[in-house]
C-alpha cells in the first residue's frame, strides 16, 4: 500500500443517496463464492467522482469533519467543539471557568458548546462597561490563547494518509485546466504538511520570499518549468491553490502586513475564533480576498465542488454554495458528510444495502442538508449526497494518473524509514 493511503478509509461506509431507493451501500454484495448478488453503488459514484475531476474548474470545499482522521501516535487529533470548551477550563482554571459560566445567562445549558459560550461572552463584555464585563473580556483573551493552542496539534509524526490522498488525486490534473482550489475553514496545518510530505506546491496567497508576506496578487500566480528558454512555458505538475477561510494558526499581523510565523512575538494571530460573528468577520481582509474567491468560483462554469467534513453551520459559506446550485446550471455538487444518516441506519441493513428513506438523520434542523436532498429526490442531478466520512470519500477518489516515478521513489523512501524504525520526515 502506498505511503499516502489511510490504512483506516474504506469505501465500504459509504452510502448514496437515490431519490427512488434511498441510502444504498457503495460496495457490491458478494456470496460465499465471490459472486455478486446485489449491485452497490460505486459505479454511479466513481462516475460522479471522475466527471467531478475532469471538470474545468474543481473546488474543495471542507471543515473540522476532514481533520479529525488525522492521528498522531500519542493520540492527539483535531478538537471537537467540546474538547475545546476543556482546553479552555483547564488554561482558565476550573474555578475562575464555572464563575465566568455564572455570569453569562443560559451558560450552563450549552452543552460544552464553545462557540456559543463566546458569543456571549463577546456580546456581554460589549453591551456592559463594568467590572463584570472586564473580566469577562480578560478570559475571553484566554480563551482564544487556548484554543489556538490546542489546534496547533500537527507535529512530523500525525499520519496524515487522507489529506495526501486528497492532495494527490485533484493537484495531477491535467495542467491544461486551471488549478484545483481547496477552501477549508480549518487552522491547522494539515494540508499544507500532507503537501510537504510529497514535495507538492501549494499556492496560499503567500509570497516564496523571506519572510513570506500575504499579498491576494499571489493568487494569480503559477509556476513553470523553463529549461534553454523553451516557449511557451511549461506548467510544471502537482500545484493546488488552498484558501484558508478562517485564517491559521502560522498568520500573524504586523501592523498592516500578514506574515506566516508561529512566533507570538511578531503580532497577533490572523483567526476567526468559533462565535456567531463569524459571518461579519469573514468580510475583513484577508478573509474577504478568500471569500471573493470562493463566491467566484462557484459561478464559473463547468465548474464542481466536493464537500466533505463541512457541517454546513457557517451560514456565510452555505448560503454561497445554495446559491450558486441556484443560479449555476453546469454546477456539479458532491456531499459527503456522516450527518446525513444516523448510525443504526448502517447497522444490520439487509441486502442490498439499501436503508428505507425514512432512517433517521443526524441533521434534523440543519436546512441546507434537508434542502440538498429534496433537490436530489426532485430530480436534480447536478447534486450527488454521499453518508461517510471525510476519510473514505478520499479514498473513492478515482485515480487520474498513473503513480510517476517520482511518487514510487517517494514510496520507496517512506518504506525505508518505516524498516529503519524512523517517522516520516519532518
Amino acid at each position: 500500500m502506498p505511503f499516502w493511503d489511510d490504512k483506516t478509509a474504506s469505501t465500504a461506509l459509504l452510502r448514496l443517496f437515490e431519490p427512488t431507493q434511498g441510502w444504498r451501500a457503495h460496495d457490491d454484495v458478494t456470496d460465499g463464492e465471490g459472486r455478486t448478488t446485489a449491485q452497490g453503488a460505486c459505479r454511479s459514484v466513481e462516475l460522479a467522482l471522475h466527471n467531478a475531476l475532469n471538470a474545468s474548474n474543481l473546488l474543495v470545499l471542507t471543515g473540522a469533519g476532514s481533520s479529525y482522521c488525522a492521528k498522531t501516535h500519542n493520540g492527539q487529533s483535531a478538537p471537537s467543539m467540546a474538547a475545546l470548551w476543556d482546553a479552555v477550563e483547564a488554561a482558565a482554571t476550573t474555578e475562575t471557568f464555572n464563575e465566568i459560566v455564572s455570569l453569562i445567562p443560559n451558560a450552563a445549558t450549552l452543552n460544552k458548546n464553545i462557540e456559543k459560550l463566546l458569543t456571549l461572552c463577546k456580546l456581554y463584555s460589549t453591551l456592559f462597561n463594568d467590572a463584570t464585563a472586564a473580566k469577562i473580556a480578560a478570559f475571553v483573551d484566554v480563551a482564544e490563547k487556548a484554543i489556538l493552542k490546542r489546534v496547533d496539534f500537527v507535529t512530523a509524526s500525525t499520519e496524515l494518509g487522507s489529506h495526501r490522498n486528497l492532495i494527490r488525486k485533484i493537484a495531477r490534473r491535467s495542467v491544461r485546466k486551471p488549478r484545483a482550489k481547496i477552501f477549508t475553514t480549518n487552522y491547522d496545518l494539515c494540508f499544507e504538511a500532507a503537501a510537504r510530505e510529497q514535495q507538492f506546491v501549494v499556492i496560499d496567497g503567500f509570497s516564496h520570499s523571506i519572510p513570506q508576506t500575504y499579498d491576494r496578487a499571489h493568487f494569480s500566480y503559477d509556476i513553470v518549468r523553463r529549461e534553454n528558454d523553451t516557449d511557451p512555458p511549461d506548467y510544471i505538475e502537482s500545484v493546488f491553490h488552498l484558501y484558508k477561510l478562517h485564517g491559521s494558526i502560522d498568520w500573524r499581523r504586523k501592523q498592516q502586513t500578514i506574515l506566516r510565523s508561529t512566533d507570538p512575538s511578531i503580532g497577533s494571530p490572523v483567526l476567526i475564533y468559533p462565535r456567531d460573528s463569524k459571518f461579519q468577520e469573514a468580510f475583513d481582509a484577508p478573509y474577504l480576498d478568500m471569500m471573493g474567491a470562493f463566491q467566484s468560483a462557484l459561478r464559473e462554469p463547468d465548474t464542481a465542488i466536493i464537500i466533505s467534513g463541512f457541517g454546513f453551520n457557517d451560514d456565510h459559506l452555505a448560503m454561497p454554495v445554495m446559491a450558486a446550485i441556484e443560479a449555476n446550471m453546469s454546477l456539479r455538487v458532491i456531499v459527503c458528510d456522516v450527518s446525513f444518516l444516523a448510525d443504526s441506519a448502517l447497522e444490520g441493513v439487509p441486502p442490498p444495502h439499501v436503508a428505507p428513506l425514512t432512517s433517521p438523520m443526524r441533521t434534523v434542523g440543519n436546512q441546507y442538508f434537508e434542502k440538498l436532498k429534496n433537490l436530489v429526490a426532485i430530480g436534480d442531478q447536478r447534486i450527488m449526497l454521499l453518508n461517510g466520512r471525510f476519510e473514505d470519500m478520499a479514498h473513492a477518489l478515482p485515480d487520474l494518473v498513473a503513480q510517476t516515478e517520482r511518487e514510487r521513489h517517494l514510496d520507496r523512501m517512506q518504506r525505508l524509514r518505516e524498516v529503519s524504525g524512523e517517522g516520516p520526515p519532518a
